[in-house]
């Protein structure tokens, strides 16, 4: 159900922000502020625009525009797949340097 990937973007935008979402607001405000005025969580700059970009197509005002789960589930693959190959190249790039670090110590 689209209105459930809503939701969705907004638990994926707690685990990038860490934060708790409309904190400030009671349920009623919370209720009048995303149904009737279409307010959205603010998104802060630093974040990955992959994340951004996956988490604002779940908030689509237009629910027939959201992604479905299996295209979110495809996304978060491509995410993990990135993820993975940057830790690869960052221990690669530590292991060179501890390489030579020990080269010329020795």
């Amino acid at each position: 159900d689209r209105s459930d990937v809503y939701s969705y973007g907004v638990v994926l935008w707690e685990l990038v922000t860490q934060k708790i979402p409309w904190d400030t607001l009671n349920t009623m405000q919370v209720i009048g502020a995303v149904g009737f005025m279409d307010h959205r969580l603010e998104i802060p700059s630093d974040i990955d625009p992959q994340w951004v970009s996956m988490i604002e197509s779940c908030w689509d005002s237009d629910p027939q525009r959201r992604p479905s789960f299996q295209e979110l589930l495809e996304r978060l693959r491509e995410l993990q797949k990135k993820h993975a190959l940057q830790v690869q190249m960052q221990r690669s790039a530590a292991g060179k340097g501890a390489e030579k670090m020990s080269v010329d110590d020795g």
